[in-house]
């Protein structure tokens, strides 16, 4: 455990930090899965505005580094995929 005080407060900041980043990634596999039950539920409308909108939140922790910027362009072009497919049957 840390034992100076600004060590001590480098371990709250992290943790802090931690908890935040974890909201974020959350909230990144919600717009997911939104996206996904759109696709599975074979809703084709629904599925384009969930894409629409999920495709500016995955940039954007792309951007703060919560998710790798390569992980981000393959769940951005799998989604896309799934629902062009869609619009394809």
């Amino acid at each position: 455990m840390a034992n100076s005080p600004s060590a001590k407060k480098r371990a709250r900041q992290a943790e802090n930090r931690r908890q935040h980043n974890a909201s974020l990634r959350s909230y990144v596999r919600t717009t997911i899965k939104k996206v996904l039950a759109a696709v599975d539920a074979k809703d084709q409308e629904l599925a384009k505005t969930a894409y629409a909108a999920a495709v500016p939140v995955i940039d954007r922790m792309a951007d703060k580094g919560i998710i790798h910027k390569n992980k981000a362009a393959r769940h951005k072009s799998r989604l896309n995929t799934k629902v062009k497919a869609l619009a394809q049957a």
